[in-house]
């Protein structure tokens, strides 16, 4: 069985690793050259784009933002998954909107903004706390600005003059009071199976998600509900297949959704140790139609997960393997600001373990780089 992944970067990577036990084969396309190369080596291989299509018995992707020809090209192949529809909703905010009001699952009260003049209306509908966001290419923070009263609207205003909004229009919403932020990862097979990881509670740092714990503290059976019928009206409603990852904002025993994500996503790296079956093997599962694997922690040694990303950094002791539970994911990349480099996973029995584990980790770890880990660490021990 062979998988073709456009893109080439560390998610195509841990598909590959994923897929080589179960006898799938897994290519990935640099988009950037339509290259196709090896998905860890990124040595380039001996075939064409238009061979590797032909080779392969799937096409998907791990970003959401690939060339639209690219993307066109392969849904004409009959072999991508998830489609080009579902893809384009993660690429495009304003589409991603029409999504979620389309199939009545709630979200973050907003307006869709093509001329600065009318972020006045905004301020009047939303209130002057407002989150404003570029409907395309923005991701980790970038392309996202905040307005906290009125009285900044006029430089903000100045800020975004430059930007052409009429082709890329703006996603202006209403900055809520949340309680936290988390996450559902899921996957759906073309005959409709669907399998749905715990819910994760992530902590974000300067818009980049630095640290995510699986299953997520305090969730009640009514909450998890939720979260699986919002997955499944989305899925359903897309005809999805693949992994599809649902972040969002909890605000009391409502959960709000804040943005989709038609990929194997950053919040399910803990699945690689705290799950019978990753998010990245349920992936090539799910688009090769194989029977989906287990989701769910079932107790024991991997109970409570948790991942921790290395950004910008690459200056950790590589002792922290003697912590026990602890899994290392190097990437391979130059170090770059923001970049991300790597994850850790830990594994527990329970959140008081997690708690002491991350505590110990921290001491091979330059803080400085991980500002969520003391404060999580410290939470978690508390956590009955």
């Amino acid at each position: 069985m062979q998988v073709l992944v456009y893109g080439a970067g560390q998610l195509a990577q841990m598909m590959y690793l994923d897929g080589a036990p179960l006898g799938i084969n897994v290519m990935a396309v640099d988009v950037n050259n339509n290259a196709v190369v090896h998905p860890v080596s990124k040595a380039p291989l001996n075939y064409t784009l238009e061979q590797a299509i032909e080779l392969a018995d799937a096409l998907t992707v791990e970003f959401e933002h690939v060339p639209e020809a690219l993307l066109e090209q392969a849904e004409a192949s009959g072999k991508l998954h998830p489609g080009i529809d579902a893809i384009l909703v993660g690429a495009d905010r304003v589409r991603e909107k029409q999504l979620l009001s389309s199939l009545a699952i709630p979200n973050c009260p907003y307006q869709i903004v093509d001329d600065l003049a009318q972020l006045d209306s905004c301020v009047e509908n939303l209130g002057e706390r407002l989150i404003i966001k570029a409907s395309r290419d923005g991701y980790d923070g970038y392309g996202q600005w905040r307005l906290k009263a009125a009285s900044e609207l006029p430089a903000l205003k100045s800020q975004l003059a430059e930007l052409d909004l009429k082709a890329v229009p703006l996603v202006v919403e209403k900055m809520l009071n949340f309680d936290r932020e988390v996450s559902l990862i899921g996957a759906r097979s073309p005959g409709g199976e669907v399998v749905v990881y715990p819910l994760a509670e992530n902590l974000h740092h300067e818009g980049q998600l630095h640290v995510s714990v699986a299953p997520a503290s305090a969730s009640t059976a009514a909450l998890n509900e939720q979260a699986r019928d919002i997955f499944t009206k989305l899925v359903n409603g897309m005809d999805y297949v693949g992994v599809l990852a649902v972040e969002l904002f909890q605000c009391g025993d409502e959960l709000l959704v804040n943005e989709l994500a038609p990929r194997v996503h950053n919040s399910g790296h803990w699945s690689q140790a705290g799950s019978p079956t990753s998010q990245f093997e349920n992936h090539l599962r799910a688009v090769l139609d194989l029977p989906l694997g287990l989701a769910c922690n079932t107790g024991g040694e991997a109970a409570v997960s948790a991942m921790i990303n290395i950004i910008g950094c690459d200056d950790h002791q590589m002792a922290l393997l003697s912590v026990p539970g602890v899994h290392f994911h190097w990437y391979g990349k130059s170090v770059r600001q923001k970049r991300k480099m790597g994850h850790i996973n830990v594994t527990a029995s329970g959140y008081a373990e997690l708690g002491s584990k991350l505590q110990k980790l921290s001491e091979y770890l330059s803080l400085a780089h991980f500002p969520c880990l003391a404060d999580e660490a410290s939470r978690l021990t508390s956590v009955s």
